[in-house]
């Protein structure tokens, strides 16, 4: 129900982008971005955008990474910059969509696949 796409290898200081897109769901709000997770640590958020508004960015990825969506398509892209080895992670897309005008209390959860990221010279 979640398509991810893009990831891959690439060069410190280069560029990436990541695409999700949900199909067959449909809610009347809805939170969709992408986390990260390395080996031996927890996931952790990248970065997320919510229906009804704003987006949130993490500090370590700010001013590198934006996050964009398409409410018709359902869809959400993180265009990531200056890329660093620290962002080498496997990525996943997620969604909490909920009935509710805001997702605060109740919500269905959705994850996609895998998508790795690895940055290295």
């Amino acid at each position: 129900q979640l398509q991810a796409s893009g990831g891959g290898l690439v060069q410190p200081g280069g560029s990436l982008k990541l695409s999700c897109t949900a199909s067959e769901i449909d809610f009347r709000s809805y939170v969709m971005g992408w986390y990260r997770q390395v080996p031996g640590k927890e996931r952790e958020l990248v970065a997320i955008v919510r229906s009804w508004a704003g987006s949130t960015v993490v500090d370590s990825v700010k001013g590198r990474f934006t996050i964009t969506n398409d409410n018709a398509k359902k869809s959400v892209h993180l265009e990531m910059t200056d890329l660093k080895p620290e962002d080498t992670a496997v990525y996943y897309c997620n969604l909490r969509g909920s009935p509710d005008s805001v997702v605060l209390y109740r919500y269905h959860e959705f994850w996609g696949r895998e998508t790795q990221v690895t940055v290295s010279s």
